[in-house]
């Protein structure tokens, strides 16, 4: 599996920065060398073989004398344990990193390595929440340290992502509630969403639910002000016109227009322009 991008970018930068006078090995006996073991880490990671990798790397940081390069064969050996989705072990090794290095210039991607590794371990709204939460305090952290870099960018992002989650998780939660009829945790899960999450895609489906309980239980002035906030923000989309038929028993809802087998993408057009 391809990893992302700045990871990539990242792990070249990395390897890379090592001058090749850094890598010489002429002073050291051969069975500790630490240039050999750091090349031997280097040729394994290059061909895929994480596990040697970090083995080979965890040694180099073992025998380096220079502070600089045990630090930085720290950080690959992480980057090595990512590899394999060995994430315990990877996030173990950059908390050492940290506190062990605590000056070195490398610091910046270990942070950034930590959110991507919270970030990749995110499961679905039916999982567990811990996961989701403690991506998104890593994300956070990285933004304020670093706002100017290009890898907050990428984590910005991501926290979006993490927020729709959040929202997800939320609604979720809201319609095993609505199953088992226990309404007064339903409207508490469901207001979350439009008091915190309404920049989510998931803002229109719980103000729909909002509708549909409170005129479900008789309080209509309710059912109706969330409606009006439904059609005042979404009144062309599906779940406007479903709160609608709740209110109005008589409306017919639209049928979708299927396009025909033979129409065109928009956006194969657009490429057709393009190409």
């Amino acid at each position: 599996m391809l990893k992302k991008f700045f990871l990539t970018f990242l792990i070249v930068f990395l390897l890379q920065s090592c001058s090749k006078k850094e890598l010489d090995f002429e002073s050291t006996d051969e069975k500790v060398n630490p240039y050999t073991l750091y090349k031997e880490a280097f040729s394994a990671y290059e061909k895929g073989n994480y596990y040697f990798a970090d083995k080979k790397f965890s040694e180099a940081e073992l025998n380096f004398e220079k502070v600089e390069l045990a630090a930085k064969s720290a950080i690959m050996a992480s980057y090595s344990l990512y590899g394999i989705n060995l994430y315990s072990r990877a996030l173990d090794n950059l908390e050492r990193y940290l506190k062990k290095y605590p000056g070195d210039k490398y610091v910046m991607y270990a942070h950034y390595l930590i959110a991507i590794i919270h970030y990749e371990q995110i499961s679905d709204e039916k999982k567990d929440l811990q996961p989701l939460i403690d991506a998104g305090v890593k994300i956070d952290f990285f933004i304020k340290k670093y706002p100017d870099s290009d890898y907050s960018l990428d984590l910005k992002f991501k926290k979006d992502l993490i927020f729709n989650q959040l929202a997800a998780k939320e609604l979720y939660v809201a319609k095993y509630y609505i199953n088992t009829q226990k309404w007064v945790p339903a409207i508490s899960r469901l207001k979350i969403i439009v008091k915190d999450y309404d920049k989510t895609i998931f803002i229109e489906e719980a103000l729909h639910r909002l509708v549909e309980i409170h005129y479900y239980l008789g309080l209509e002035d309710e059912a109706k002000k969330y409606a009006k906030i439904l059609g005042y923000n979404y009144n062309s989309s599906e779940w406007f016109e479903q709160s609608y038929k709740v209110l109005n028993r008589d409306y017919k809802l639209a049928k979708k227009i299927e396009p025909r087998k033979n129409d065109e993408s928009f956006f194969k057009k657009i490429l057709k322009k393009i190409k």
